[in-house]
């Protein structure tokens, strides 16, 4: 049965309350025996994008609508310890949190039907005194949606968004051949030979309820397959099964399937590029209804402002590891080098494409992305409230330009300084995570700083005399 909520009632007791309501577990019970269901993944996402959670047998299912699943809260730094022995998110001896499921993101697993799926928001546990029941602030999905909600509720807006993952594909068969100075982009034959790759991914997308939309072969080994836009919080949690997706293809198919930023030098580097959009109601308000031109509504110049000015404090969640940077160095593939924007223009940070869509190509294909809609939102709101003139757009090739704004970092240690310093993007995100993003990529960082690279030893090790 159902209980009557108290004014003192938390967020956890909030969702507590609708996942006991008795019609929805009743469909849910239906739908699980008779998909033959008897196992369920209770999945969370880390600061990092890695998905972590428990198995359950399904016969819990009604227990764990109202109890949920209880893990360490360490877990949302993926257990990392720092160089120095420190146990990033509170230590060993710290409370651990309340997993409880969204019950309308459950899913059967196409590749095993007896295992289906739920995402989870996580919630401080009820027995601390300061804040038990509270939203946890480290939980990236969670923020995203109370976030996203608040912005809705004060703007009247939506922001829809789709994303563009490219990954690479490696493994027996896949092997791929282009002229010197010459791509295989586009090349069907390389598609054709990747058949038992699509054909899965994207069959497997639709049985989760993807509309998967167009495909393309783009480099050696890359491929990218797009689904529909949407709200962005669904956009976000597809963007985590698509990846879900892959790695069992690359499981069932013997290869090896990489989301690595760049994969190797001189190679095209792995994207994810963000094409976003606000909507009142069925209305993009970025674009004027009407115009076949390419034309920025006056909110929409506004919206972009927002974007361009904080995108320099972004890139440690869009570019977020050290390998991400390589991709930005090399001018000429499609990866941005300043901070601007231009009508159809690819060598720019955000390029405005038909009906009224905003494609920022900043993220790459590692990025967490309730991090990166997260700061988006917030910097959409900065451009809103404060009316931010984007400036003029970019006319021709970005890479021997220099922009008005800030300078493109070129390195995660460069990135951390400017993420940490922006007030915009720490109220996206909230000081806790922040926090512990910076200091889970600060690590990573001087790991990095510390190693000796093969590189180093091709330069020096016999360079001497």
């Amino acid at each position: 049965m159902t209980t009557t909520l108290s004014r003192s009632a938390t967020a956890l007791d909030q969702h507590r309350e609708r996942n006991t309501d008795q019609a929805a577990l009743e469909a849910l019970r239906k739908r699980v025996a008779e998909a033959g269901v008897e196992y369920i993944y209770y999945q969370s996402v880390t600061v990092t994008g890695r998905v972590v959670g428990k198995v359950v047998p399904a016969d819990q299912l009604v227990r764990n609508a109202e109890k949920g699943v209880q893990m360490h809260r360490t877990v949302m730094a993926d257990f990392q310890v720092t160089r120095d022995g420190t146990l990033l998110g509170g230590g060993a001896e710290a409370a651990e949190f309340t997993a409880l499921p969204d019950l309308d993101t459950f899913a059967v697993l196409p590749w095993d039907t007896s295992v289906g799926r739920f995402f989870c928001r996580l919630y401080e546990p009820e027995h601390r005194p300061d804040n038990g029941g509270q939203p946890l602030a480290t939980d990236p999905r969670g923020n995203l949606r109370r976030l996203h909600a608040a912005f809705t509720e004060r703007t009247g807006l939506e922001l829809r968004s789709g994303c563009e993952p490219e990954m690479t594909w490696t493994g027996p068969g896949l092997e791929a051949h282009a002229r010197p100075d010459s791509s295989p982009a586009y090349r069907l034959d390389l598609l054709e030979q990747s058949r038992p790759i699509y054909r899965k991914v994207i069959g497997y997308a639709r049985a989760m309820g993807f509309t998967m939309i167009e495909g393309d072969y783009e480099d050696p080994g890359q491929i990218e397959l797009n689904w529909m836009f949407d709200h962005a919080d669904l956009t976000a949690d597809r963007l985590i099964t698509y990846r879900q997706i892959c790695r069992q293809v690359a499981r069932e198919l013997g290869v090896r399937a990489s989301f690595m930023p760049k994969p190797a030098t001189g190679m095209m580097g792995n994207g994810c590029h963000h094409n976003i959009s606000l909507w009142r109601g069925e209305e993009n308000v970025l674009a004027e209804p009407g115009r076949r031109d390419l034309h920025l509504t006056e909110l929409g110049r506004h919206a972009l402002g927002g974007i361009l000015t904080h995108a320099a404090a972004s890139m440690a969640v869009m570019g977020p590891t050290v390998n991400s940077y390589k991709r930005y160095w090399d001018s000429g593939q499609f990866a941005p080098s300043q901070i601007n924007w231009g009508m159809d223009n690819k060598t720019c940070t955000v390029r405005l494409s038909a009906n009224g869509r905003l494609e920022v190509k900043l993220p790459d294909a590692m990025v967490n992305p309730y991090l990166s809609h997260a700061i988006l939102l917030g910097a959409v709101a900065d451009g809103l409230d404060n009316r931010i003139d984007p400036g003029e757009p970019q006319q021709g090739s970005s890479y021997d330009t220099q922009s008005r704004f800030a300078r493109l970092p070129l390195n995660l240690g460069e990135a951390l300084e400017v993420f940490a310093a922006d007030e915009v993007v720490k109220n996206a995100l909230g000081a806790e995570a922040l926090g512990l993003y910076h200091a889970y990529k600060s690590d990573e960082w001087a790991r990095f700083c510390g190693h000796v690279t093969d590189w180093e030893h091709m330069m020096y090790e016999e360079d001497t005399p």
